[in-house]
C-alpha cells in the first residue's frame, strides 16, 4: 500500500522550469532536503546510526557534523562502504562497527528506484551487500531520494538490479539467472581501470536488465524473485532488491518541498 504522509515546506529556491546547471542545482537542492529531513526526525543524540552510500548521503552526513557542532548532539556510525567510511571520517562523527554495536535505531540510505510499496532497487555504487547489512540490523531502515528515483514499478527509470557475486561463479551465475528469469546479465566493467568492478567484498557485480512486464506478473513478486535468487545460485553473495525493508520514505521534490512516504 501507498500512503502520502505529509509534505512540508523547506526551501523555495528550486524551479521546475530550471535548465542544465540549474536543473543540476535543483536536484542537489531536492537531495539535501531529503536527507534533512530524514536526520531531524529519525536521529537522537546517544543513537547508533546506519551511514548508506551515494551522493544523497552526504548530506545526512553533513547536518549531523552540523548537529554535533552547534547541539553538542553525539552519534555512532557504522559505514556500509569504504566511501562512507571515509565520510564519517572527514566529518568527525564517531565511526565504530556492528561488531562493536550490532544493534543500530536507524540506518539512513538512499536507492536508485523505489516502488509504490517501497520495494527498492539499489547497488549502482556497487555497495549493495554491505547496504544490505546494515539496513537489515537496523530498528529502522529510512530512505532519501530525489524525485527522479519514485516510481509506480520497478524498472521505470532504473533498467536493471546489480548482483554480487564470487569471482568464480559469475558465468554460470549469469547463465542461470538469464535462464529462469529471463533478461541479461551483464558483469559490470570498471571505466577507471581495464577489468570488471571489484566491490569492497572482493566480488564481482552482474547488472541483471529485466523485464518489467515479466515481473510484474512473477508469482510471488519481488520477494519471490529475491528469494529465488539467494536459493537457488550458489557463489551468489546479495541482491540490489530491498523488500519489505524500508517502512518510511523522503523524497525532495522539484518545488522544493520533501514528500514524506510511509508503507
Amino acid at each position: 500500500m501507498f500512503f502520502l504522509v505529509g509534505r512540508a515546506l523547506v526551501s523555495s529556491s528550486s524551479s521546475t522550469t530550471i535548465v542544465g546547471v540549474g536543473a543540476m542545482s535543483a536536484i542537489e537542492a531536492a537531495k539535501e532536503q531529503a536527507a534533512r529531513s530524514a536526520v531531524r526526525n529519525h536521529v537522537n543524540t546517544g543513537d547508533v546510526v546506519g551511514v548508506g552510500s551515494g551522493s544523497t548521503i552526504v548530506y545526512a552526513v553533513k547536518m549531523l557534523k552540523e548537529l554535533q557542532e552547534r547541539d553538542g548532539m553525539r552519534v555512532k556510525c557504522v559505514p556500509t562502504s569504504f566511501q562512507a567510511r571515509q565520510l564519517i571520517l572527514e566529518n568527525g562523527l564517531e565511526l565504530t562497527s556492528l561488531e562493536v554495536d550490532p544493534v543500530l535505531n536507524v540506518a539512513i540510505d538512499g536507492a536508485d528506484e523505489a516502488d509504490r510499496d517501497l520495494t527498492l532497487i539499489k547497488g549502482g555504487g556497487g555497495c549493495l551487500a554491505q547496504e544490505k547489512v546494515v539496513a537489515g540490523f537496523a530498528k529502522e531502515f529510512v530512505v532519501i531520494a530525489d524525485y527522479r528515483k519514485r516510481s509506480a514499478r520497478l524498472g521505470t527509470t532504473w533498467k536493471y538490479v546489480p548482483i554480487e557475486v564470487l569471482p568464480l561463479a559469475y558465468v554460470p551465475v549469469k547463465m542461470k539467472i538469464e535462464a529462469h528469469l529471463g533478461g541479461k546479465a551483464e558483469l559490470r566493467m570498471a571505466k577507471a581501470k581495464a577489468g570488471p568492478v571489484v566491490t569492497d567484498n572482493g566480488c564481482f557485480l552482474l547488472d541483471w536488465h529485466f523485464d518489467p512486464d515479466k515481473m510484474e506478473h512473477y508469482s510471488g513478486g519481488w520477494r519471490a524473485v529475491d528469494d529465488w535468487l539467494k536459493t537457488n545460485i550458489p557463489g551468489l553473495l546479495e541482491t540490489g532488491l530491498f523488500v519489505g525493508m524500508a517502512k518510511k520514505a523522503y523524497f525532495g521534490l522539484e518545488d522544493g518541498t520533501v514528500e514524506e512516504v510511509s508503507v
